[in-house]
């Protein structure tokens, strides 16, 4: 049994915040702009997934992330799925996922050049509570006044459409190359297995799982690494002590006790739940 809590990350963003959320410091410490916050373990590259919360006062660029084939033949080790769990939004916060009409690919990139792909995207109005899980090819922004907790595999491989007329580089060859421009499509939602949990993904390339207070073993097999990520109160996991704005990785047979209170997510690869 290994439990060990993981370095934090904070990641400038001119779209970031000062003000993040319960568990971080606030304001950020010499009033930088936070954007992410990245928990990572000694040899950041080698895990299958990454944890970041995203804290957005501006709207993030269009962008898609390429599968696991179209990245491993660009020299990446993977592609990158993610999911979003929303801990807080303005109230007209909105996240764009898919276009509202299919798209081929030569519109896609006309539509990239010259502006109009952000209102040829479905902008779905958000709120606290819900997850979204995007797959590779899914064409995305993330709108400004949101908090999320981000599960992904772990690629730094972004492909930019559109950037609002920013000075940033784009992508489009590799971006609408990996592009699947059609509405989006959530992933069915798994069903209950009757323990007390709640599954939120299962698959196609990790598992989410979220429960509560109380005391809970889980046994994972060997070589899989999971991660804790509490979204609210505090505990321990094998001798570790936790709280909300940290995360952990688990392995082995591990022994989890949450305070009353707790909130807590559960991530790991794979399209079955343990």
């Amino acid at each position: 049994m290994t439990a060990t809590l993981l370095a934090t990350k904070r990641v400038e963003k001119p779209w970031g915040r000062t003000q993040l959320w319960p568990g971080f410091a606030n304001p950020a410490p010499g009033g930088e702009k936070i954007g992410e916050v990245w928990f990572q373990t000694p040899h950041a590259g080698e895990p299958e997934l990454l944890i970041k919360y995203l804290f957005t006062s501006e709207k993030l660029s269009v962008q898609v992330h390429p599968d696991d084939a179209a990245a491993q033949a660009a020299g990446y080790p993977r592609g990158k799925d993610e999911a979003w769990l929303i801990l807080a939004a303005e109230p007209d916060s909105t996240i764009a996922l898919g276009t509202l009409e299919p798209m081929t690919h030569e519109a896609l990139r006309a539509a990239s050049l010259d502006g109009s792909i952000e209102r040829l995207l479905d902008w779905k109005p958000v709120k606290a509570g819900e997850f979204y899980y995007s797959e590779a090819g899914t064409i995305h922004a993330i709108g400004a006044g949101i908090t999320v907790i981000e599960v992904q595999q772990n690629v730094d491989l972004t492909y930019r459409l559109y950037d609002y007329g920013s000075d940033r580089e784009l992508h489009l060859d590799a971006g609408v190359a990996v592009s699947n421009p059609v509405p989006f499509v959530p992933l069915p939602t798994p069903a209950p297995d009757g323990r007390d949990h709640q599954v939120l993904a299962e698959g196609p390339k990790f598992v989410v799982e979220r429960f509560a207070a109380g005391h809970r073993v889980i046994d994972l097999p060997e070589g899989v690494t999971a991660w804790l990520v509490p979204v609210a109160g505090a505990g321990v996991v094998d001798g570790v002590a936790w709280q909300a704005g940290e995360c952990l990785t688990l392995s082995g047979r591990c022994e989890i006790a949450a305070e009353v209170g707790s909130d807590l997510l559960l991530a790991y690869p794979g399209d079955k739940r343990i």
